[in-house]
């Protein structure tokens, strides 16, 4: 699954939005994910075609991460997203009344 999984849309946001990152600026801003599995979900995304690795030969070395062209085009997607999901949390607490009668009208799926 090339986006799949809770942290493959998180990075893949951070890099759209901040820019190139370095693996240990990536890994601040997610506090709650361990190494190990941050490298797999970069090197899976490495190999899906939507970010760059770029080592650079220093001590101690240097890793940034930046998305590809193609990496780009899911930022509009992840962006729209996050607004209804934002939408959905606002009508779910009462602050949104156009939401929460969105919802209200919105189709069951089962």
């Amino acid at each position: 699954m090339i986006i799949g999984g809770k942290w493959k849309p998180i990075i893949l946001w951070m890099l759209g939005t901040l820019g190139t990152l370095r693996f240990g600026e990536l890994r601040r801003r997610m506090p709650n994910v361990t190494q190990k599995m941050l490298t797999q979900q970069l090197r899976e995304l490495e190999a899906d075609g939507l970010l760059i690795r770029e080592a650079h030969p220093e001590v101690p070395p240097k890793v940034e991460y930046s998305l590809t062209g193609r990496g780009m085009t899911l930022v509009p997607i992840l962006d729209e997203l996050s607004a209804w999901a934002r939408e959905i949390e606002a009508a779910k607490s009462g602050a949104h009344p156009q939401a929460e009668q969105a919802l209200a009208t919105a189709p069951a799926f089962e």
